[in-house]
């Protein structure tokens, strides 16, 4: 076979210089961080929120209103804000995925699998995913609102006792 390099053409190795040139380029992948970021800036009060109406039942307490704030584009896990009205409960269940929660007004407690948890404004709590779970918002309080980020898709399991 014939030496590209070995005929004097010039042009033919320019040709093939810049092929070789083009081709590492295209083969390199550009780090993420120089990509365009997907999400928007946000920054809000709590008492800016924009709830949704109220819901709940088959298993999540009536009266339960939620505010979307975003959703990760690589995982498709959300980011939400939850108010859950005094006295209420949510039954026992669990998430595929991941969930991170702050505590961001009132009090609750949480069952997370056999341990319970009296939590206030300001803690923090990891769900790791099919870990069994419950929430309870004592009587004669004001509503408990939450902060809510998952790793995935929201997804919910109820259990039967």
């Amino acid at each position: 076979m014939k030496n590209l390099f070995t005929n004097g053409s010039r042009f033919r190795q320019i040709l093939l210089i810049s092929a070789i040139i083009i081709s590492l380029y295209l083969s390199i992948n550009i780090p993420e961080s120089f990509a365009e970021p997907q999400t928007k800036p946000l920054a809000i009060n709590l008492d800016e929120i924009e709830w949704g109406p109220p819901g709940g039942g088959n298993g999540s307490p009536l009266g339960l209103r939620t505010s979307r704030q975003g959703v990760d584009p690589t995982t498709g896990g959300p980011t939400y804000y939850a108010m859950f009205p005094a006295g209420t409960h949510f039954d026992l269940h669990w998430h595929t995925y991941d969930e991170h929660v702050v505590v961001v007004k009132g009090e609750l407690t949480i069952e997370l699998g056999d341990e319970v948890h009296e939590l206030t404004t300001g803690s923090y709590i990891v769900i790791p995913g099919r870990l069994n779970h419950s929430w309870d918002i004592p009587q004669g309080g004001t509503e408990a609102v939450i902060l809510v980020r998952r790793t995935g898709p929201a997804d919910f399991h109820y259990v039967n006792k």
